[in-house]
């Protein structure tokens, strides 16, 4: 370390961080060249090496977004760091003196952060996302930008589909290639994310292009999902017939970059997790996704990887309270939303018989949860017992409740808990400020002892679901959790 703070040589050049009780940590690191000019709408390129030290000690530029609307951009920090070099990720690790703390044989786990955000809002320096903790506790944390909206995710017939996931593949190289100079172990890389991180890595463990970049995964909110090109393209259309250009990136390339960004919020504005709309997905393109990633892991793509999924237990919340939808929603609007998303009658019979007291909008909310989330990977978990996948599989619920706005256990709220950052302003705008500490200390340590061993601390899936419950009051492991709802979806 010199006397300005800790340095690490990369593939790139030396990096100089800053340290803090024993935590080094490097932020802004380009693992890939800024994508403008010539570049833009292409693949991501390696990083272009630079001569001496370059300092290390500021997030670097976000990738072009609009912050969420109202009432979500109270809730939901998303800071904007402006700058051209938005493909970056930052690095905490644990530091002794002028090098990483001595490492077991072989060097520490590593884990990898992708943000959520609808892959249009979100990036790596979120404060709830600090690396701190995990350092604290022995992991070399990694979290990575890539590029969000049209600029991300459009399909174009004159350019590259899902850059934004290529994005995702470059850090995860530039990680295997590099994180042994923080101490990092490149065999023992987990990647983990939260909603559209998540969806990501189910993207990612469907992928050639990222095959042997990791060990283990966690995916936090977020299912396999992704559309065939056309209509995947459908977005990229509106938003090009919006601005009254061709639906190529030759034409959207010459677009001022915030008309760019206005025409698609204005034309992904309405979409909602139910009921659709335009929205940017991940395409299955032939090259870094072949097939669909949900037929792709069940037909035992990755079964080798070892994974750690769930949900929280009223992730509609989020959604539908705090714009009021939950009481705005009748029975009638309850069922033609129903009708509309082709929820079995039957099934909708089920949660409605199990949840009499609830509104006609907590049940959509329930059914919309289940529908998107808790069933795909239940299912996901099944496929993977029945092949005999010989990476372990766990799965979670987080059901602590929020006193905030009525939030309850809703979608996003478990990550203060599992970055260990209760403590922040940023996180309690979600939780409020009385969090149990103890329940981030329990999901803390899971995720950590899971990245270390490949086992969480609970029994592995099973013929009789078990099911970590984190909160309401102390974890506990539970067998089936309403499995008369999740039945129903099999009737």
């Amino acid at each position: 370390m010199s006397e300005y703070g800790p340095e690490v040589r990369t593939g790139s050049g030396a990096l100089r961080g800053a340290l803090k009780d024993g935590v080094a940590s490097f932020l802004g690191v380009p693992y890939a060249q800024a994508p403008v000019g010539a570049l833009r709408f292409r693949g991501p390129e390696p990083a272009v090496p630079w001569e001496g030290v370059r300092e290390a000690t500021a997030f670097g530029p976000t990738a072009p977004k609009r912050p969420y609307a109202p009432p979500l951009d109270a809730l939901l920090p998303d800071p904007e760091v402006a700058g051209d070099d938005c493909l970056n990720l930052n690095v905490w690790a644990p530091w002794e003196g002028s090098a990483p703390a001595a490492p077991p044989e072989g060097g520490r786990p590593v884990m990898v952060w992708i943000h959520g955000g609808s892959l249009v809002h979100g990036s790596s320096s979120v404060p709830v996302y600090d690396g701190t903790a995990f350092a604290r506790d022995g992991v070399v944390l990694v979290s990575v930008n890539y590029r969000l909206g049209i600029e991300g995710f459009g399909v174009f017939p004159d350019a590259p589909a899902n850059l934004g996931l290529r994005d995702q593949i470059a850090a995860l190289t530039w990680v295997r290639e590099n994180v042994a100079a923080f101490g990092g172990d490149p065999e023992r890389v987990t990647v983990f994310g939260e909603s559209a991180g998540a969806i990501s890595i189910a993207a990612l463990l469907a992928s050639p292009l990222a095959e042997g970049l990791f060990r283990r995964a966690v995916l936090q909110s977020g299912a396999p999902m992704a559309l065939p090109l056309a209509g995947a393209r459908r977005t990229t259309e509106a938003v090009a017939a919006r601005l009254k250009v061709p639906a190529t990136a030759e034409a959207l390339a010459r677009v001022d970059r915030e008309r760019l960004l206005a025409a698609q919020t204005e034309v992904t504005g309405k979409g909602s997790p139910l009921t659709g709309g335009n929205s940017f997905q991940i395409a299955v393109d032939g090259e870094v996704l072949p097939r669909d990633p949900a037929e792709a892991l069940a037909a035992g793509a990755s079964d080798g990887v070892d994974v750690l999924m769930g949900t929280t237990t009223e992730e509609y919340r989020l959604w539908f309270v705090p714009g009021g939808v939950v009481d705005r929603v009748g029975s009638f609007t309850q069922r033609l939303v129903l009708w509309k998303t082709k929820v079995p009658s039957r099934t909708a019979r089920v949660y409605r018989a199990g949840r009499a007291r609830e509104k006609p909008g907590e049940v959509l909310g329930a059914l919309a949860t289940d529908k998107l989330l808790r069933i795909p990977l239940n299912r996901l978990a099944d496929a993977r017992l029945r092949s005999g996948a010989p990476g372990g599989t766990y799965l979670y619920e987080f059901g602590w409740r929020s006193p905030v706005l009525g939030l309850g256990a809703c979608h996003a709220l478990e990550l203060g808990f599992v970055f260990d950052t209760l403590g922040l302003s940023e996180t309690r705008a979600l939780t409020g400020p009385d969090a149990p500490q103890e329940l981030a200390d329990a999901m803390h340590a899971a995720w950590v002892s899971f990245a270390v061993t490949g086992d969480p601390g609970w029994r592995a899936w099973d013929p009789a679901r078990p099911v970590m419950a984190f909160g309401p009051g102390t974890p506990s492991l539970v067998e089936a959790p309403r499995e008369a709802e999740r039945l129903a979806w099999d009737a």
